[in-house]
């Protein structure tokens, strides 16, 4: 609690300093500025909850990166906590715990690390690891080595810290409008933030200013094609012509999706060239049997032989269900049991998982 009080207290003093730095002597007279409520300023400067697009605008206006002054640094207890060796139903965001797809790095980097950089699309079924593959491009590059497993490949690109990376989630509601997911793009790229961002000030302000290496990864790209009427032909033929045209080869797009760029633009009535610029296509499917045992070693009490091998018959490799299974096995070893219980419930717990097996 002691170590959660003096987070807070750190997060509290660096936003109010930071209100006389930027020329603003008090928070009425930055509420004014904004245009927010003084007790939004209020909620802010004391790390209390405020709206999502609000929060980015005044992260903006007073210089910080969003992701790292974002309200869980000063609510969450920055105690140790042990941290689940195997991994089920949620994105892996620390590179450390992701395992596998080293030939579809190799080519999503070759694409990335060279001028100008290349646009890639990552296909797979529900729960095949699209997302966290994104998040691996993001951050494996700049991982301290301390904070990876051994001998784990980091060094994929020329001069990882000149990129600049852009992570955008279409299943979260408030991107799914065409102003919140601009703010969002311009906010993670620290460019300057309008009162009201339309897609001309948009295009402008990138165009401008955006010199070095830039990913933008968009997961789940059907949901904002299904669901977001405002993310029309217009605006996707604008990030297309920003990639081609106007950012001098420093703008690239991964984007993850059940189908093919080209199919799910047809599927969902959509007729932007944008949709053509995606030159390499990774399929996510099961990972390689060296793979799938390099997951299985990382068990902190090891598994016995006649185990891994039933796993992997039943797995057949697929990421989640080893990740299932492991952790059926694991939790008995910790407990001490010593019969084949285990088995029945890692098969109840991955069967409404086993379409994977069609991929």
């Amino acid at each position: 609690m002691a170590r959660s009080l003096k987070v807070a207290a750190e997060y509290i003093d660096k936003v109010k300093s930071a209100l006389q730095r930027n020329g603003f002597p008090s928070q009425q007279s930055f509420a004014t500025e904004t245009g927010l409520s003084l007790s939004t300023i209020k909620s802010f400067l004391t790390g209390k909850p405020v709206d999502y697009l609000n929060f980015l605008e005044l992260c903006n206006k007073l210089g910080f990166d969003w992701q790292k002054i974002s309200y869980q640094e000063a609510k969450t207890p920055q105690t140790s906590r042990e941290t689940s060796p195997f991994i089920t139903g949620a994105p892996i965001i620390e590179p450390r715990y992701f395992f596998g797809r080293e030939k579809e790095l190799k080519r999503l980097f070759n694409l990335l690390k060279r001028h100008p950089l290349q646009n890639a699309a990552i296909i797979g079924q529900k729960h095949s690891g699209k997302t966290s593959l994104l998040h691996y491009l993001k951050n494996i590059t700049t991982t301290p080595a301390a904070q990876l497993r051994p001998s784990q490949k980091s060094d994929w690109l020329p001069h990882p810290k000149n990129y600049k990376w852009v992570f955008v989630d279409l299943q979260d509601g408030r991107l799914q409008s065409r102003e919140g997911l601009l703010k969002h793009i311009l906010v993670s790229l620290n460019f300057p933030l309008p009162t009201l961002c339309n897609l001309d000030y948009f295009m402008d302000i990138v165009s401008e200013n955006l010199s070095s290496p830039t990913v933008i990864l968009l997961d789940e790209i059907g949901v904002g094609l299904q669901r977001c009427p405002k993310l029309d032909d217009t605006f996707w033929e604008s990030l297309r012509s920003l990639a081609t045209n106007h950012t001098r080869g420093n703008l690239a797009f991964v984007l993850s999706s059940l189908e093919s760029p080209i199919d799910l633009a047809k599927n969902t009535g959509h007729s932007s060239p944008f949709f053509n610029i995606f030159g390499y296509t990774a399929y996510l499917g099961a990972l390689t049997e060296a793979e799938a045992r390099e997951l299985i070693a990382t068990s902190p009490i090891p598994l016995p032989d006649e185990d891994v091998e039933w796993i992997l018959t039943q797995s057949k490799y697929q990421p989640l269900l080893l990740q299932i299974l492991c952790r059926e096995r694991l939790f008995t070893l910790e407990e001490g049991e010593t019969d084949d219980s285990w088995r029945e419930e890692g098969l109840i717990q991955m069967n409404p998982f086993t379409d994977l097996f069609d991929s």
